[in-house]
């Protein structure tokens, strides 16, 4: 099966080699935030179809990006084994700089691994993606109902996690779920305004939206607005 098709960057270097750039559909325009963005969803599709082709998994991929790096998309996602977003975009080496947290909980080191993405590695799309039933997100809703403390730096979790449990308590529905919601939305409120990000953001050389994935159907929903 062919490798699905991924939008070029304008003006970029290539560290790929002819066989590669060709089974990814050879110099296709400029990479925009709303192209990612679409690449991203037609992976997702294939995922949740089960029609997979594991692009970017060959030995030709991995020496044609031993000198450097071109990545498509920044994810911030949770540590959750069932939430790897290679796998959810069908996405293969290379093609995502990935970080993770629990409940993608941010600091300034992750922050700036953040940031990196974006400005360094120059993807023009980062995702805050937060999904169904997060462990992380459980663990400090039980907690902080119950007034009770957390072991060692889980405490830190618990407390990076409050400002999205204080928003989402007078909701109606799912605590947990409408927290998980809370923590992707203050996120990227966050990344928005980052003295890095939000130029670039402005000049429309990159977009920050956020992300909810299902752990029943596999699907992304994105956040556009």
């Amino acid at each position: 099966m062919m490798e699905p098709a991924v939008p070029a960057r304008s003006g970029a270097p290539s560290t790929a080699s002819a066989e590669e750039r060709g089974r990814a559909g050879g110099e296709r325009g400029s990479l925009t935030p709303e192209g990612v963005l679409q690449w991203l969803l037609e992976g997702n599709r294939r995922w949740v179809g089960g029609q997979l082709v594991h692009p970017h998994a060959t030995v030709a991929r991995r020496e044609a990006l031993t000198a450097g790096q071109d990545p498509m998309a920044t994810v911030f996602s949770c540590i959750d084994s069932r939430v790897p977003p290679e796998v959810v975009f069908d996405c293969g080496v290379g093609d995502l700089f990935v970080v993770r947290t629990a409940a993608h909980t941010n600091d300034g080191l992750v922050q700036g691994a953040v940031e990196y993405g974006v400005e360094e590695a120059l993807t023009p799309l980062l995702v805050v993606m937060g999904h169904q039933r997060c462990g992380a997100v459980s663990l400090a809703v039980e907690t902080l109902n119950a007034g009770r403390e957390t072991p060692a730096h889980l405490e830190d979790v618990v407390e990076a996690l409050r400002p999205a449990y204080e928003a989402a308590k007078p909701l109606p529905g799912d605590q947990v779920d409408n927290t998980v919601r809370a923590q992707i939305r203050l996120t990227v409120e966050q990344l928005h305004h980052d003295s890095m990000l939000e130029p670039l953001e402005a000049q429309g050389r990159a977009r920050v939206i956020g992300a909810y994935y299902s752990l029943d159907s596999g699907a992304v929903d994105f956040h556009r607005g």
